[in-house]
């Protein structure tokens, strides 16, 4: 998984009924796009996420 600084991040809900989460990816930690990213999320928190099996990485500008 690589992404870049202003790329999204949505989260699943891993059961029925959570909310999938969505944050912006701040700053990128590891080498050449690699995990793990501070992340801002909708509600306002950061935190350091480690994508996992439920994680997508949304592209800046790939909804456009």
């Amino acid at each position: 998984m690589y992404a870049t600084v202003g790329d999204r991040v949505h989260i699943k809900g891993r059961n029925v009924g959570m909310q999938e989460h969505v944050g912006d990816i701040l700053e990128v930690r590891g080498p050449q796009g690699e995990p793990p990213y501070m992340v801002r999320f909708s509600d306002g928190h950061e935190s350091l996420v480690y994508p996992g099996p439920d994680c997508l990485i949304e592209q800046r500008g790939s909804s456009d």
